[in-house]
């Protein structure tokens, strides 16, 4: 399945993709991800590696078939600054096993039966994690991951940078979603951003030109691949630098538009506001109260940096379940009562179910991808939305029917598993009923 925009009212630039947040690329004018990589081949192995270290590519998002597991789980053998989100181990909460098991489940996909092992197996799936009120129900590792892989989230992070302004909007350290940008984000002044709200970052409806073609052309002339330029040369106020120049496209609140870069920028508006680092505030608000079980990390501008909102934290598949569980449940009174559904369903006609692209159901709340009812076992008023990433990751929460569901992926440019998953995840909430 891939999806187009729909019209020039909904995109700003011919070449908008949403592979960046792991869905299929959208169909861009220019160098595609291919020709990229003949231009620049993707580093298989490196000197220097320690006896029987796995060989990894150089850039995230230029990897090959063999190396790309590889490489998600071992971003810290990437030429990248990273800050550690540290946990208490003297409080990790276990998980509890279901007494319901999904080894039975079926599923018809292009006219087959199909079961959850099958998909994994069959689709370079490298975990499934299903919880179902908070108990395992399902939980699967595959190319060569175990239950202690720190996997990379990709876009998954900007899910959790939503939430990190949700903390800081109950902490009172942000003062609305209505606030001007240029409160927190001092660097801004000036910039096309000058006349932007934190929802309308948070909807991807600032109306800044930004362009998410990255993920299929690394080293081109997008915006995804000058941002990574900035990380991967630790080059201090580089990405900052990207967004105060980029230039206006739109009236604010116009145009959905998919930006890493306000991800980025909203990292900057949590440290800012609370005077802490996004780690350090993430470990603080719910890597420690959860009890998750590994210090997760994620990756920043520069050394001693600022973390990049939008892109790459790294966690074990129960840790991002545990997450997914305490966003399901609303959130244990650290952000503000109703922001999981406000978060998780549009507010705006722009950001509409099936109105973001074509051939999508999606719709966008805050940093999460809204899923209609009727789509992937999603159903009635509560709403039903997902982490995406590159590669394809997914974080699912179901409220109504209690159910988070986990996807590790390394899926190459193009692919789509979303038409089978929205069948697995149908069949899979009938089961657990």
């Amino acid at each position: 399945m891939t999806f187009r925009p729909i019209d020039s009212h909904h995109v700003l630039s011919r070449r908008s993709t949403l592979t960046a947040a792991g869905i299929a690329a959208v169909s861009a004018l220019g160098v595609d991800g291919a020709e990229a990589r003949s231009r620049h081949p993707s580093t298989s192995s490196r000197s220097g590696l320690a006896p029987g270290a796995e060989p990894i590519a150089e850039n995230l998002l230029d990897t090959t078939p063999e190396n790309q597991a590889a490489t998600y789980r071992h971003v810290d053998r990437q030429r990248l600054a990273t800050r550690a989100i540290h946990t208490d181990p003297a409080r990790t909460t276990p998980l509890p096993r279901s007494g319901t098991s999904l080894s039975d489940v079926r599923y018809v996909y292009q006219g087959t039966r199909r079961t959850v092992r099958r998909f994994v197996s069959e689709n370079r799936i490298a975990g499934l994690l299903v919880l179902k009120d908070g108990a395992i129900a399902h939980e699967q590792y595959a190319m060569g991951n175990t239950e202690t892989t720190r996997w990379t989230s990709m876009s998954i992070a900007k899910s959790v940078t939503s939430t990190l302004i949700g903390a800081g909007l109950a902490d009172g350290a942000i003062g609305g979603l209505d606030d001007p940008v240029l409160r927190y984000v001092p660097e801004l002044k000036g910039s096309a951003y000058q006349d932007n709200t934190i929802r309308q970052l948070l909807q991807m409806s600032s109306g800044v030109k930004w362009i998410e073609a990255g993920a299929n052309d690394p080293y081109g002339d997008n915006d995804i691949a000058r941002m990574f330029k900035g990380i991967y040369g630790k080059q201090r106020g580089a990405v900052m630098e990207l967004m105060r120049t980029r230039p206006r496209a739109a009236a604010p609140g116009s145009v959905f538009n998919y930006s890493t870069g306000e991800a980025y920028v909203l990292s900057a508006v949590v440290a800012n506001a609370t005077g802490k680092t996004a780690s350090h505030y993430l470990s603080e608000k719910i890597w420690r109260p959860l009890g998750m079980e590994a210090d997760a990390y994620w990756i920043l501008d520069a050394p001693g940096g600022r973390e990049m909102g939008g892109s790459c934290i790294q966690a074990t598949l129960r840790d991002y379940g545990r997450f997914g569980q305490f966003i399901l449940t609303g959130g244990g009174g650290v952000v503000p009562r109703g922001w999981r559904d406000q978060a998780g369903r549009p507010e705006s006609r722009i950001t509409d179910y099936g109105r973001l692209y074509e051939g999508s159901p999606y719709g966008y709340g805050y940093l999460w991808w809204a899923i209609p009812p009727g789509v992937a076992g999603a159903r009635g008023r509560v709403p039903t939305f997902v982490g995406l990433g590159h590669g394809g990751q997914k974080l699912y929460i179901n409220p109504a029917e209690g159910i988070v569901a986990v996807l590790w992926s390394a899926l190459r440019p193009g692919v789509d598993v979303d038409p089978e998953l929205f069948a697995l995840l149908d069949s899979v909430v009938r089961a657990l009923r």
